[in-house]
């Protein structure tokens, strides 16, 4: 068999076989160097040896390695000291590593199948590698084997013992099949710096939760839409709740006040009631309790006086559960903001204005 072509075919084999595979490991190429004891078939007539070898290949899964090894073996022959034998070969081996996560150390099967030289001469000839010319062929080698590799931090150790079978049928045994066992040291060498891990993939976002209407407010007044019963609102209105608008002022209409009294007539308790009643219904609402008069009197007076009418709503509400803490005031205005004019054009008195005038409100402060 061509060396040549057999060496051709081992690498091209390797390359495509690393190719075929994700690089999910380390496939950093690496040469091998390693001797060891061959214990030869007894029909041969040779002494046991020492055998070196030297090796390239590399991991193409996390578990399989691939190489292309020289071995070469220069025993003695029993029966006749002055004749030379050895042999010589290259294969394709491939190994199976039974890999544990953690482990430094790792079994493994080996299979290897390539050609093997042999030569037996005189040694008066000259030899290249002992090869003489007297008898000199190339066979089939194939050859199982059992070891474990153990990792260390730059390098790896090796140590395989099996079985080498040499297909050579013109042998001078006449055997058709010679049995040789082997067991060695190699180490191994990576070639190249270490290849650093893929980062890991970000993690998946999760899904935003599904909206319901508890979390939208399409109308921005700050009511969830579940609770809004008014979803048409407006901004800047003051808003309850339920979201409906409430409105920014609460004229008592109809607590009013006799002329110069600061006393809640009979009249205006079922209007402070209905107060009272719109205050419960929206518990966030805060309001000033306002009072006004008329301008009959001086500003001084009517100043007390409306603070005394604000005061007399103020004890109402708080007296029928209304707590203080939702209250400002009571404050009093006196005669500076009527609602309705106090005379006439003509400059003569307006009984019902002023009467409009002395009055109480409830003003919105949120």
């Amino acid at each position: 068999m061509n060396k040549k072509l057999l060496s051709c075919a081992l690498l091209g084999a390797l390359s495509m076989a690393q190719s075929a595979v994700a690089q999910d490991f380390d496939d950093r190429w690496y040469m091998t160097a390693g001797a060891g004891i061959n214990v030869f078939d007894g029909d041969r007539g040779v002494t046991d040896d020492v055998y070196g070898t030297l090796g390239f290949g590399k991991f193409v899964t996390p578990n399989f390695s691939v190489d292309a090894e020289f071995t070469h073996v220069d025993p003695k022959l029993d029966a006749n000291n002055s004749r030379n034998w050895e042999l010589a070969s290259l294969a394709l081996v491939g190994r199976y590593h039974f890999i544990k996560e953690g482990r430094d150390w790792n079994p493994y099967l080996a299979f290897g199948v390539g050609s093997q030289r042999h030569h037996d001469g005189t040694q008066t000839q000259p030899a290249a590698l002992g090869f003489n010319p007297s008898r000199v062929g190339d066979n089939v080698l194939t050859f199982v084997g059992a070891g474990f590799q153990h990792n260390y931090e730059r390098v790896s150790l090796r140590g395989e013992a099996g079985i080498r079978y040499d297909w050579d049928d013109s042998s001078i045994t006449h055997k058709n099949q010679i049995a040789d066992l082997y067991a060695g040291l190699s180490l191994v060498i990576p070639l190249g710096a270490k290849a650093e891990p893929p980062p890991p993939p970000p993690a998946p976002m999760a899904a935003p939760p599904e909206k319901t209407c508890a979390d939208m407010d399409d109308d921005g007044d700050g009511v969830n839409n579940c609770d809004d019963k008014c979803p048409n609102s407006e901004a800047g209105q003051a808003i309850g709740p339920d979201g409906c608008p409430v409105p920014l002022t609460i004229d008592l209409k109809g607590v009013n006040f006799d002329f110069d009294k600061s006393t809640l007539r009979p009249d205006a308790v079922a209007i402070l009631d209905e107060a009272v009643a719109i205050l419960g219904k929206y518990p966030q609402l805060r309001v000033e309790v306002a009072g006004h008069t008329d301008s009959i009197g001086t500003e001084q007076y009517n100043q007390g006086l409306s603070e005394r009418r604000a005061s007399a709503v103020y004890d109402y509400l708080t007296g029928h559960g209304i707590d203080s803490s939702r209250l400002v005031g009571p404050t009093g205005y006196g005669e500076s903001k009527p609602i309705a004019p106090n005379t006439n054009p003509d400059g003569t008195d307006n009984p019902e204005g002023r009467a409009q005038n002395r009055r109480t409100e409830l003003n919105v402060q949120n």
